[in-house]
This record gives structure tokens, C-alpha cells and sequence, in this order.
């Protein structure tokens, strides 16, 4: 298990990196930050971690502006602070628990059982998605409600998902946004990979949603997408060598 903490007292981050080896020593701290932009610029450049512990007043601002800027669709997270005002807050934000500081081993306990609990219900969902696309093919198809009506939207008719405010949508060939009940790592289970990429931590893209390319900074790629997104689409760092792939059809 991977672990980002989040935390600008040093003392304190240094507490909590010795109490998750103790609780998990399978437990990898892979970084601390101590601020928005900090932590920003190390999730942009880094692969995802399983779970972020997360101070809510940081040196730089608040803890809840981060995910303004960025998403943690399959990141756990737990937030710790030494104020309790922030809890209803940080739930919305699907937050797997909430510590007061100072943090107590046996609430840290607690708070990695939850998580570990939530990951393995994941697990399970992911391979029931796999047995049903085992016995009906790779052609998963979407049913859409719409006030009281029904619709099914095909693969094919599909242009791109992508998240916004921790809500999944997905944008049809004619322009028509519908949320869905999936994450993007769900999606990415159940979608067909010769025709779907995902492109960074927002964008799932069909490869004929592709309008133009462009050539960005490190290495990156912009892409236009049809129809036009709502914001700028590149091509995350990470991704852009296996993405160059996928467009040559190479596995």
C-alpha cells in the first residue's frame, strides 16, 4: 500500500510515517508534502498513491482546495487535523475517515480497516464486471434514465467520459452529456481498450473523438476533441508514451 501524507508540521509527519509502520509495516510512504501546490505538482508527476493522509491547514492554504484542482478517483483519502469543524466537509469529498489530531493508534487502526474494507468491496466489483463481459463479449452497452424515460447508449456512440466535481460523465457523438454511475477505473474495466484510452485522470477518450494533436510541454499532447470539451485536454506525462501506442494500434 502506497501512502502520500499530506502535512506541514514536520514533527507531525514524521509521527504519523512511524505510526503506519507500526500499524502496517507493508505500509509505503512514497512522499510528504506540506502544502496545495506542493502536493499538486507531486500527484501531477508521480503514479497515484492508495491513500493520502491529509491535513486540512497546510502552509500554503487549505487542504480542501486540492481537490478543486485535481482528482481522486481511486485514491483514498483521510483527512487529520486538530479541528473537528471540517468533518461534514471532508465527507462530501468521500473522505474515508477523519482524524483529530493528535492522532491515537488505535483510530489510525480504524481508519486503515476502513480503507482496506472499501478497496477489497472495489476489488469485488471489478470482478463481477469481469465475469458478466466474460459471458456477453466486450460490447458493454449504457443505460441512461433520463426524467422518467430510458435510453441505451452504445460504445460506439460514445465519445469521451470524464469527471468533474467527483461526478462521471459521459459525452455522446452528438453532444449530449449524461452522468454515469461509474468511476473512470471502473470504466476502464469494462470499455473496450482498442477504441477507449485514458488519457490522464479526467479524460477517457474514443479515438474518434479525436479532432486534432498537438505537441505540448514535456513531451505531452493536446488533443481537440469532437465534440469540444469544456476545458483544455492534454495528454498526461505518464501517459503520453503509451498513448502514442495506442494510436499505432500496438499493444
Amino acid at each position: 500500500m502506497n501512502i502520500l501524507i499530506v502535512e506541514d508540521e514536520k514533527p507531525a509527519a514524521t509521527r504519523l510515517s512511524n505510526m503506519l509502520k507500526k500499524v502496517d509495516p507493508d505500509a509505503e510512504i512514497i512522499g510528504i508534502t506540506d502544502g496545495v501546490e506542493s502536493t499538486l505538482n507531486f500527484l501531477d508527476q508521480h503514479t497515484p498513491p492508495d491513500l493520502v493522509f491529509m491535513d486540512i491547514h497546510l502552509a500554503d492554504g487549505s487542504g480542501l482546495e486540492i481537490f478543486k484542482h485535481h482528482s481522486f478517483d481511486g485514491i483514498g483519502v483521510i483527512f487529520s487535523t486538530a479541528y473537528d469543524q471540517y468533518a461534514i466537509e471532508a465527507f462530501k469529498l468521500n473522505a474515508v475517515y477523519y482524524l483529530l489530531k493528535p492522532i491515537k493508534q488505535e483510530e489510525l487502526e480504524l481508519a486503515l480497516d476502513r480503507f482496506k474494507q472499501n478497496k477489497e468491496r472495489n476489488n469485488d466489483y471489478k470482478e463481477i464486471v469481469n465475469r458478466l463481459l466474460s459471458k456477453q463479449g466486450n460490447e458493454k452497452r449504457f443505460l441512461i434514465r433520463m426524467g422518467q424515460s430510458l435510453r441505451l447508449v452504445h460504445q460506439s456512440d460514445i465519445a469521451y467520459f470524464y469527471t468533474s466535481d467527483k461526478i462521471t460523465f459521459m459525452m455522446t457523438r452528438e453532444g449530449r452529456k449524461y452522468p454515469v454511475d461509474y468511476t473512470l477505473e471502473n470504466l476502464e474495466e469494462i470499455i473496450d481498450s482498442a477504441k477507449f484510452f485514458r488519457i490522464n485522470r479526467q479524460y477517457i477518450i474514443h479515438i474518434d473523438a479525436i479532432q486534432q494533436m498537438h505537441a505540448h510541454s514535456k513531451a505531452r499532447v493536446r488533443i481537440d476533441l469532437l465534440p469540444v470539451a469544456h476545458e483544455e485536454v492534454i495528454v498526461s506525462t505518464e501517459k503520453s508514451p503509451l498513448f502514442k501506442k495506442w494510436l499505432e494500434g500496438v499493444e
